[in-house]
């Protein structure tokens, strides 16, 4: 009788065991994780957390934007019409004027005696007139009676008609000096505000002198914005405005974005050729004197005001074969729906095609939807589902500090 081993007589039921389990192994097949993190299975299987919204019919203003630059409606550059020494300045730098107010004052003493001598040498013009029309109207008798002779008459007439434009000529040039004594006060020629003052007093200021201007006037209110708008919405802007005045908004850079209100009051009759725009100009009342000269602002132009269909702008999705978004159907189940958007306002999409009125879109949290697979909808007002990768760490994060004691 032969004796077998101990351990060899164990090794056929281990084998055994171990093919068992093998056996085991392979035929069981390990559950795929969806992309949600749950497993693959048909309508049983987990819903993805999901935000929704509604299509819904709503008023999307139709708006061109613009960068614009403000420009004063009035401005101009004072200078002097007469040279003399500055002998006062009435205004302060920055101060609001009115038209008419004085500005500056030129020494008036060498124009005031100009005029007194003009004045003098008309009166002896218009003397020697008198004279000389007293003798035309004696020489005339006596010529009727033939005691003077025709040149003599003739002689004494030339002389009273060379005195005539005379006493014209005197009459000019004393109004011309009137007039050089009033240019000494010089007066705002518009309503505005003030810049800077270039001149001092006792300057020796020169009449229309090249150069900086004595001070310069801009027309606060009302005021321009100049922008410029690409050619292509020459068509549209032609037919709405010939609809009605179209109304334009400005926000002037700062911290209070509360717009200004204004309306378009010019378009230019060309096109840029360099730039292929086309300039346009907003008239604002600028009674706060938020908009400045030379300053540049974000300007909103509204062309319309249609109802349209719309959805939140976060509910498209973009992918190689175009825009699309999840409709939820009535089993609570995705659909992807291909869309075409028409524009994008404020946070929302103006849908032309693809959606009809009151159909539920997905709003957030996209990536964990499967077409054609159940998806929860949430209450917006708890923890909302998380688009990316980074806020599903978050949301997990603030749950574990929760459970955290």
């Amino acid at each position: 009788m032969i004796s077998i081993p101990f351990p060899l007589r164990l090794a056929p039921s281990l084998l055994a065991v171990g093919l068992a389990l093998l056996l085991a192994g392979c035929g069981e097949k390990p559950a795929t994780p969806s992309p949600g993190g749950g497993a693959k299975g048909g309508k049983g299987g987990p819903a993805a957390p999901v935000l929704a919204g509604t299509a819904q019919r709503v008023v999307v203003p139709l708006v061109l934007e613009a960068i614009g630059a403000v420009e004063p409606m009035r401005a101009t550059a004072v200078r002097a019409q007469v040279t003399g020494s500055l002998f006062k300045i009435a205004i302060q730098e920055g101060q609001d004027v009115q038209q008419g107010d004085l500005l500056f004052e030129i020494d008036p003493r060498p124009f005031q005696n100009a005029v007194r001598t003009t004045e003098a040498d008309l009166a002896k013009a218009r003397l020697q007139l008198e004279t000389a029309r007293g003798q035309v109207a004696r020489y005339k008798s006596l010529t009727a009676d033939q005691m003077v002779s025709k040149e003599q008459f003739e002689k004494i007439s030339d002389t009273a008609r060379t005195l005539e434009a005379e006493v014209l000529g005197g009459e000019s040039r004393l109004a011309l000096a009137k007039l050089q004594l009033e240019y000494c006060s010089i007066r705002a020629p518009l309503s505005g505000r003030t810049g800077n003052l270039n001149i001092r007093e006792g300057d020796l200021i020169r009449a229309n002198e090249a150069g900086a201007p004595l001070v310069t006037i801009n027309q606060l209110n009302p005021i321009y914005v100049t922008f410029n708008v690409p050619q292509q919405y020459l068509a549209p802007l032609t037919r709405y405005r010939a609809s009605g005045m179209l109304k334009v908004r400005v926000v002037p850079p700062g911290t209070d974005e509360k717009p200004e209100e204004g309306e378009l009051t010019f378009m230019d009759n060309t096109v840029d050729s360099s730039t292929g725009t086309l300039k346009l100009k907003g008239t604002f009342p600028n009674t706060s004197h938020r908009l400045w000269p030379a300053q540049f602002a974000t300007v909103t132009l509204t062309l319309a005001s249609p109802e349209v269909l719309a959805v939140p702008a976060s509910a498209i999705q973009t992918s190689q074969a175009g825009q699309h978004v999840y409709v939820i159907r009535a089993d609570k189940t995705a659909e992807l729906r291909p869309v075409i958007i028409e524009r994008m306002y404020e946070g929302l999409a103006v849908i032309s095609k693809g959606l009809t009125e009151g159909e539920t879109i997905v709003t957030d949290g996209q990536l964990r939807v499967i077409p054609n697979k159940p998806v929860d909808v949430k209450d917006p007002a708890g923890t909302a589902p998380k688009s990316g990768k980074g806020g599903e760490g978050k949301a997990k994060k603030k749950d574990q500090e929760k459970k955290a004691p």
